[in-house]
């Protein structure tokens, strides 16, 4: 089981770290990956971790704004999101995937970020 927090209202330019904690298996073991799905698009990726490639950048638009880590010894794994602009609005989600380049198969519920301009 995968859950989300760490979602709010910000304004254009602050910074949130979500959190994604695992419960049921050690996420060391996978790769660990961050999506989001604002109104009326299609869920992209954003950034995944795993131990055996590293951190890897899903989406070209946080490059340089938002990092990835993982704490393993509270199975969990943040989402530092730094500069934020009103298109980064949607809800967050975490999953598991074998390695961050398979299909992911464990989706946390998702938390809401709001940035206002």
């Amino acid at each position: 089981q995968l859950v989300e927090s760490g979602g709010d209202l910000v304004h254009s330019g602050g910074s949130l770290r979500l959190s994604c904690v695992a419960s049921g298996f050690t996420l060391n073991y996978f790769g660990i990956g961050w999506f989001r799905q604002a109104p009326g698009k299609e869920r992209e990726g954003v950034l995944c971790i795993s131990s055996a490639y590293g951190v890897t950048y899903i989406a070209d638009s946080v490059k340089g704004r938002f990092t990835i880590s993982r704490d393993n010894a509270k199975n969990t794994v943040y989402l530092q999101m730094n500069s934020l602009k009103v298109e980064d609005t949607a809800v967050y989600y975490c999953a598991r995937s074998s390695s961050c380049f398979g299909s992911y198969n464990s989706w946390g519920q998702g938390t809401q970020v709001t940035v206002s301009s």
